[in-house]
């Protein structure tokens, strides 16, 4: 029973990860877009490297959700 609340609370408590990772692709694509305001003919470039900052925030998203399902169903 209390191993069955601490891994709840573990569990929740894991997943500030995926809010964490919520704000920071916010944060690259808020900044694309003052980047091509800025300066409109980097847009390619600044594109290409928001993806690029895009999918490494995802990636931390992913390995928290990973951890968070470890720790709820592992045995």
């Amino acid at each position: 029973m209390l191993l069955q609340a601490a891994k709840f609370v573990g569990a929740g408590l894991s997943t500030m990860g995926l809010a964490g990772a919520g704000v920071g692709i916010g944060m690259v694509f808020a900044s694309l877009v003052l980047g091509i305001s800025r300066n409109p003919s980097m847009k390619d470039e600044m594109f290409r490297m928001a993806i690029l900052g895009f999918a490494l925030t995802e990636a931390i998203a992913l390995f928290a959700l990973m951890i968070v399902f470890l720790i709820l169903f592992a045995v």
